[in-house]
């Protein structure tokens, strides 16, 4: 009887895109249009590396060094920063713009923290190889005798560091070294299979991962808390069909940033998820959203502290 993990064991979900709810979480991810775009650029050549070729002839004939040195990066995003950035949400959305960009399907398949597994001798290492495996498997399905992809895999690994912390931590335990070798060996094995597949790593801590993954990154974005440009976009959108005065909306923007002798502001979580939540209910059920009680709101609740690595 063969002891092979089932794939529900491995990933949380299978997510075909594209798919309109994805879609519409992607739009709502407001004010990292810099991000998408820069996302949707990387996977959609990692993912179809027939497109990079197709673009070069045309624009580029001859330029087969540059092609190799794109072609050759390892299948490996990561997306880093504090919590409530928008990172994981993007993560979870960006295949729908992938998928719509490329015109191919994509499968979104996150991996579950399960495959930690229970501490047992050997057990990470085969689940993470499990899950390389199956990434691998389904990618191969998608490559046509072309050379094309008929579809595209985003392995998507969500709080990357509890399984691929660094190894030059000398309290590490064997078991997780071992598996952070499996883990490195499996996006290699992406990377030499040469499939339409990706593997995007989300964390809160950039400097706890393994120093040989962040070397193998094809790109490494850092989220950060919004600025004051991006809380007006988020701000403006929710509030403009109540006649918010500019006035009104610029002090709202000041009170969701550092204030308070605080050095942080509101994440974008806390501005959709808490705020204009907060401001809706605080209206609710007597009378209409009025300027200055959302700025009695705004400056009623607090941000969300930030997430504080720890180098000792």
């Amino acid at each position: 009887m063969s002891d092979a993990p089932d794939l529900d064991d491995l990933f949380d979900q299978r997510i075909d895109l594209p798919d309109s709810t994805a879609r519409d979480r992607f739009a709502r991810l407001v004010g990292l249009d810099d991000f998408k775009s820069r996302l949707t650029k990387i996977l959609g050549l990692l993912v179809n590396l027939e497109g990079l070729r197709t673009w070069a002839a045309h624009h580029h004939p001859g330029a087969e060094h540059l092609l190799d040195a794109i072609l050759t990066r390892p299948p490996l995003v990561v997306v880093a920063g504090d919590v409530g950035s928008g990172k994981t949400e993007l993560a979870e959305t960006i295949g729908d713009a992938v998928a719509r960009k490329e015109k191919i399907d994509v499968v979104l398949l996150p991996l579950s923290l399960s495959t930690r597994g229970q501490g047992r001798v050997g057990e990470m290492t085969r689940l993470i190889s499990a899950a390389f495996d199956a990434t691998l498997e389904e990618a191969r399905k998608l490559k046509s005798s072309s050379g094309s992809a008929r579809g595209a895999v985003i392995l998507l690994v969500d709080e990357a560091d509890a399984l691929a912390q660094s190894r030059e931590n000398a309290q590490m335990h064997h078991e997780d070294r071992a598996g952070v070798n499996a883990f490195i060996r499996g996006v290699d094995r992406i990377a030499n299979a040469r499939v339409p597949a990706a593997v995007i790593m989300c964390t809160n801590r950039l400097g706890s991962l393994d120093p040989a993954l962040r070397r193998r990154a094809a790109d490494i974005l850092v989220f950060h808390r919004p600025d004051p440009d991006q809380r007006r976009i988020i701000l403006s959108d929710a509030l403009a069909s109540m006649s918010f005065p500019d006035a009104a909306i610029e002090a709202l923007v000041a009170a969701t940033g550092p204030r308070d002798g605080l050095d942080y502001g509101y994440t974008f979580s806390d501005l959709i998820q808490r705020l204009l939540p907060a401001i809706a209910l605080d209206a609710y059920p007597d009378h209409p959203i009025r300027p200055e009680q959302a700025l009695v709101v705004a400056r009623r609740l607090f941000p969300t502290p930030p997430f504080r690595e720890d180098h000792a």
